[in-house]
């Protein structure tokens, strides 16, 4: 739980895990460890479960503790582990945030409670019941409108950072480039923020974001990992070079709505049992196989270097 101290310290390529299940759908526990310790072996600097792409809302409250205990087992203090704990109800939200403490994640990763579209007050309010009932562990704000309909204000950031200590940082997954700018500049005071955009995880760097949360990592993490190394390093050529090659990947994990595509290519590798999604979800489609096929021949080189991580 070092980090938990200084959650400043959560920085560069953090792996949004998928949610391995088995052929019949049940949660594969085994392929989860699997991936913490593939990651790991890549260079990945932190590990998350529990955000949109491990399907948390297709999964049960204690199967989403079980996917939790389990990372936070597997990872053991030797990077930063951030739990996804957000959900609709706030019951619920509490209580996955409360089993993320005991398991000793480093920070909670809160998305916006979805469908309802709550105004910007109730925003606030949700975020700091949240919060205050876990004083001890550093939250992370989710703001994801593709996904949830609502979007958190930059003044609402700045307002919930400035007011609640344990409120950290934010998880900005909007294509809106000049969003992320507003809510750095609306802080002004610390705010940790890391991109969930997959094109704009460089961009950002360049803002003063510390890092990013990218379904990328699923199936690069050593390119991930690199891109970040090479930034902070000055050598921004690098960088830009990793960012245009992954592009065929991103291209992949968005083929068909993630992670549907990412745990196929997953399970091609070896790095899970089943390419199993829960409904609503579906399995990749032929069309969807051909395109995906397709992009990895694009990015074949840098996938190559991927497989040399066992």
């Amino acid at each position: 739980m070092n980090f938990r101290t200084d959650p400043s310290r959560i920085t560069g390529s953090i792996a949004p895990l998928v949610t391995p299940y088995t052929e019949e759908g049940q949660l594969d526990v085994d392929s989860l460890r699997r991936l913490v310790e593939w990651q790991i072996s890549a260079g990945t600097h932190g590990i998350s479960i529990g955000g949109s792409t491990g399907e948390p809302s297709a999964q049960t409250i204690d199967e989403r503790i079980q996917a939790i205990e389990t990372v936070a087992e597997a990872v053991d203090g030797r990077v930063p582990f951030i739990a996804g704990t957000g959900s609709a109800k706030l019951d619920e939200t509490l209580r996955l945030t409360a089993a993320a403490e005991r398991a000793g994640a480093d920070a909670a990763l809160v998305i916006t409670p979805y469908y309802a579209r709550p105004t910007q007050q109730a925003l606030y309010e949700w975020y700091a019941r949240v919060a205050g009932a876990n004083p001890a562990l550093p939250i992370i704000m989710y703001n994801v409108p593709s996904r949830t309909a609502v979007e958190l204000a930059p003044d609402t950031v700045a307002r919930l950072h400035r007011d609640i200590d344990n409120i950290v940082g934010i998880k900005e997954t909007t294509k809106d480039f000049e969003h992320f700018s507003r809510v750095i500049e609306a802080a002004d005071d610390g705010l940790l923020v890391w991109s969930g955009i997959e094109l704009l995880c460089l961009p950002l760097l360049a803002l003063g974001g510390i890092g990013y949360i990218s379904a990328t990592s699923n199936i690069a993490p050593r390119a991930s990992a690199e891109m970040y190394e090479y930034w902070m390093a000055g050598k921004h050529d690098d960088a830009r070079r990793i960012h245009y090659a992954l592009h065929p990947l991103v291209d992949l994990l968005f083929v068909e709505t993630n992670p549907t595509t990412a745990k196929l290519v997953l399970e091609r590798e070896g790095r899970i049992a089943s390419a199993h999604v829960r409904p609503p979800l579906i399995p990749a489609t032929d069309t969807g196989i051909t395109k995906v096929d397709q992009l990895l021949d694009r990015a074949s080189e840098l996938m190559e270097r991927e497989r040399e991580i066992r």
